[in-house]
């Protein structure tokens, strides 16, 4: 069986860290109405997140590690 392809749409979002966990880059809901949200809120949305782990084994495979 081959070697499955890495999706370079995600590999290009997705960073691994020292210790294994993956970070994704911006939160969502940050652009589109933007003048309802508070302050706090768009200032909380402008950092990254890691990934779920119970998304783990998916995001895995589609990066082919």
């Amino acid at each position: 069986m081959p070697k499955m392809k890495t999706k370079k749409a995600l590999a290009k979002r997705v960073k691994v860290t020292g210790t294994g966990k993956l970070n994704r880059g911006r939160k969502a809901m940050n652009q589109h109405r933007a003048h309802g949200k508070t302050q706090k809120r768009k200032r909380h949305l402008r950092h990254g997140a890691t990934i779920n782990h119970s998304d783990y084994k998916r995001v895995r495979t589609l990066l082919g590690m």
